[in-house]
């Protein structure tokens, strides 16, 4: 297919511009999807803000990950989808014969592909996530829930890694799409969840998605003592996920759980942070700090399965929609934390 479509180019801080490119062109194995949704997220918010993306973006570059859409055509020796098919592409793809794969951390794949793109009219699907992280939609999940695989991905990546069990207190710092997401399932799973949040209308997004209490860290003296109190015996929780990226809600953390609990430092700060930690404390209270990051093969699945299966909503969290032309404005209007969650941006706009 050649000709020229209309693409979201990132250039550098706070600078996307919407131009005309060329139509990418397949190679074997390859497939272009006609992008139908693309979904904001806080990944794509601070690769805006800060111009890049330590390991998924180099401007100038087309910019975007949660896409679903139609295939448009496939290359030479596509196996399983053909022209016309409903389909959501993961980001990435691990290469499954490192080290890494070989371990079950393909997250960590010494040569995970990303793909970048999904603010545009079309996107080329290289032939290893056709292979390993391409799905074809069900006739009843809209592409707009379909999109919210990935970041629903890396969620359940998070909490398989944190280990909970039913019943047990969970903090979750944060209540942007990630932070509303880890609350949801925590839930889903039979924990007590404690969201810990900035604005009025994250404390209702936050009950609104399972929630069973939360603490407006603006509304209190010491956010660490408010969720404390909320634990039996004010001992702490038995889990913490840190789903913000800044290094205070780090430190927070780590005072926030219990004796022999267990830390996630989801959040991925900006380059080059560093955090204070109580070595004393660390040692004595046995405590586990774990870190995750991306999904797996598996994740995705089973994050597909939850969303085909409607138990988690991509309604609860797409609080609105844009064409591609807004999208620098939609950025912009994200930093100013203006309540929405997730905008579903529409390229045939």
């Amino acid at each position: 297919m050649n000709g020229q479509m209309t693409a979201a180019v990132l250039y550098g801080k706070e600078d996307v511009k919407i131009e005309r490119v060329p139509i990418p062109k397949l190679e074997e194995g390859e497939v272009l999807v006609k992008v139908q949704v693309a979904l904001t997220c806080g990944t794509d918010l601070k690769v805006y803000q800060r111009g890049y993306h330590a390991r998924m973006i180099v401007p100038p570059a087309l910019f975007g990950h949660e896409l679903a859409g139609v295939i448009e055509e496939v290359g030479p020796n596509v196996k399983g989808f053909k022209k016309g098919m409903r389909v959501v592409a993961l980001n990435s793809a691990p290469c499954g014969t490192c080290f890494y794969c070989s371990k079950h951390q393909e997250n960590l794949c010494q040569d995970l592909l990303f793909n970048n793109g999904a603010y545009a009219e079309y996107i080329r699907i290289p032939r290893r996530i056709v292979e390993t992280n391409m799905l074809a939609i069900p006739k009843h999940v809209s592409y707009e829930e379909a999109a919210m695989v990935e970041p629903l991905a890396c969620v359940l990546r998070g909490l398989h890694e944190t280990k909970m069990e039913i019943g047990d207190s969970v903090a979750v710092i944060g209540a942007g799409p990630i932070g509303l997401m880890f609350v949801q399932v925590a839930k889903l799973t039979g924990c007590n969840v404690i969201s810990v949040v900035k604005r009025d209308s994250q404390v209702a997004a936050a009950r609104r998605i399972g929630a069973d209490s939360a603490v407006q860290i603006t509304a209190v003296d010491d956010p660490v003592k408010a969720v404390r109190k909320l634990t039996p015996d004010f001992r702490g929780c038995d889990v913490v996920i840190e789903a913000v990226g800044r290094p205070q809600a780090w430190e927070w953390s780590i005072d926030m759980v219990r004796k022999g609990g267990t830390v996630n430092f989801f959040g991925g700060c900006a380059n080059g942070t560093t955090v204070a930690l109580d070595t004393q404390r660390l040692h004595y209270n046995e405590l586990t700090l774990k870190a995750t990051f991306h999904h797996t093969p598996e994740t995705v699945r089973k994050a597909f399965s939850l969303i085909c299966e409607n138990k988690i909503k991509g309604t609860d969290y797409i609080t609105g929609e844009a064409p591609l032309s807004r999208l620098q404005q939609v950025l912009r209007h994200m930093l100013n934390r203006n309540g929405d969650i997730k905008t579903a941006i529409i390229p045939g706009q």
